[in-house]
C-alpha cells in the first residue's frame, strides 16, 4: 500500500494556451501525456472558471432471490460525459457548439446556423496541469456534443456556451483514456 503524499494532491488547471482540443473523427489519438498533439487538433479557446466536470453515470438492476436476499447487481447502462462552458466566440468553438456544417466564414465574419442538425463526433483532448510537477491528458477517441445549455448575454459576464460531450466507446471499448506524467 502506498504512503500518503501531499505531492499527489493538486488542482486541475488548463495548460497555458488552452486546455481543450478537438480533431476530426478518426484522427490518431495520443498515446501518452507529453507528446505533441498532431496538427489536426485545434485549440478551442478559453473555458469558464467552472472548469471541466467529468460524470460517469451507471444504472443497475438488483436481482432478488426467493426470500428477499439481493444476490446480484447487474449493470444495465454506463454513460460518461464531460461538461464545460466555452467563453470564446470563434470559428472553432462555434463548430463544436453548433456543428461544423452550420458554421461558415466569409468577408463579413462568421455565420452560425441554429437548427436541429447534430454536431458530428470528434476526438477530444483535455490538457490539465496537476500543480507544477505533473500533467494529465484525458483523451476521448469518440465523443459528440449532445447537450447545449442556455446562452446568456449579460452586463459584466462573458457570453458562455455550455456544452455536454458524451464519450462513446472507441474501437477498444474505452470511453476515455487518462495519461498522467511528471513534467520538468
Amino acid at each position: 500500500m502506498g504512503v500518503p503524499s501531499t505531492s499527489n494532491v493538486s488542482v486541475g488547471q488548463p495548460k497555458a494556451g488552452g486546455g481543450i482540443f478537438a480533431a476530426p473523427a478518426g484522427t490518431a489519438i495520443p498515446a501518452d501525456a507529453a507528446a505533441p498533439l498532431p496538427a489536426e487538433f485545434v485549440g478551442l479557446g478559453y473555458v469558464s472558471d467552472a472548469g471541466l466536470v467529468n460524470t460517469v453515470a451507471t444504472e443497475s438492476n438488483a436481482v432478488i432471490a426467493w426470500g428477499g436476499d439481493q444476490v446480484l447487481n447487474a449493470r444495465t447502462s454506463r454513460t460518461e460525459t464531460f461538461k464545460f462552458s466555452f467563453i470564446e466566440t470563434n470559428e472553432n468553438t462555434m463548430k463544436q457548439v453548433y456543428g461544423a456544417q452550420n458554421v461558415s466564414t466569409g468577408d463579413k465574419g462568421l455565420t452560425v446556423l441554429h437548427n436541429s442538425k447534430s454536431a458530428t463526433a470528434s476526438v477530444y483532448v483535455f490538457e490539465i496541469l496537476l500543480g507544477d510537477k505533473r500533467a494529465k491528458r484525458i483523451v476521448l477517441g469518440n465523443a459528440q456534443v449532445t447537450e447545449l445549455g442556455d446562452v446568456s448575454y449579460l452586463d459584466g459576464a462573458a457570453v458562455g456556451y455550455e456544452v455536454t460531450l458524451t464519450a462513446f466507446p472507441d474501437k477498444n471499448g474505452n470511453t476515455a483514456i487518462e495519461y498522467i506524467a511528471s513534467i520538468a
